[in-house]
């Protein structure tokens, strides 16, 4: 995109704020993962990741790192399709779930794990995977329990990668 999509101008304020209102909405909190500098300004609490750099799967460990519940919410901040409801019927689903990690599934059938839900005890098998140079998320989850949940729209965790993606979208 060429920009930091957390800062995109969407409906009144930035993108990462209209997520963090729907995962907070839907979860009770949000909590931002990445430089403290950078977005402390929104009004969330922010965890400095401790593997910057080094993509999404450092975030989920430095999120599972700081957190005191069991079920967590790991949800990108360049989905400007979510809703409180979507949300909700994710984190219900994961608490009936065995598995370690629940993640949404569309038609097309790829499941989205920067849209999920991550029980805590899925932190080890994570930072096993990422300490043998695994970066990419759902091959760090194939050796852990995990489940999905199939959705009949993609919308809901839809992120937006390019300029002809973000102009899809409404912003007011």
């Amino acid at each position: 995109m060429g920009q930091d999509k957390a800062r995109l101008p969407f409906r009144g304020g930035t993108l990462v704020e209209f997520v963090a209102r729907r995962v907070t909405e839907a979860a009770g909190s949000a909590v931002l993962v990445g430089d403290p500098a950078l977005y402390q300004e929104f009004g969330y609490p922010v965890i400095a990741d401790r593997y910057p750099g080094e993509g999404p799967l450092g975030g989920i460990l430095t999120a599972l790192d700081h957190t005191p519940a069991d079920w967590n919410l790991v949800v990108a901040c360049d989905m400007p399709g979510l809703s409180v409801e979507f949300l909700k019927r994710l984190l219900d689903a994961a608490e009936q779930c065995p598995a370690q990690a629940l993640l949404p599934v569309g038609p097309s059938g790829r499941p989205e794990p920067l849209c999920a839900v991550y029980h805590r005890r899925s932190r080890a098998g994570i930072e096993a995977a990422f300490q043998a140079g695994e970066r990419k998320v759902t091959r760090a989850l194939a050796g852990l329990p995990a489940e999905t949940l199939a959705v009949g729209e993609v919308a809901e965790f839809q992120n937006v990668n390019t300029p002809e993606e973000w102009a899809g979208y409404g912003r007011d």
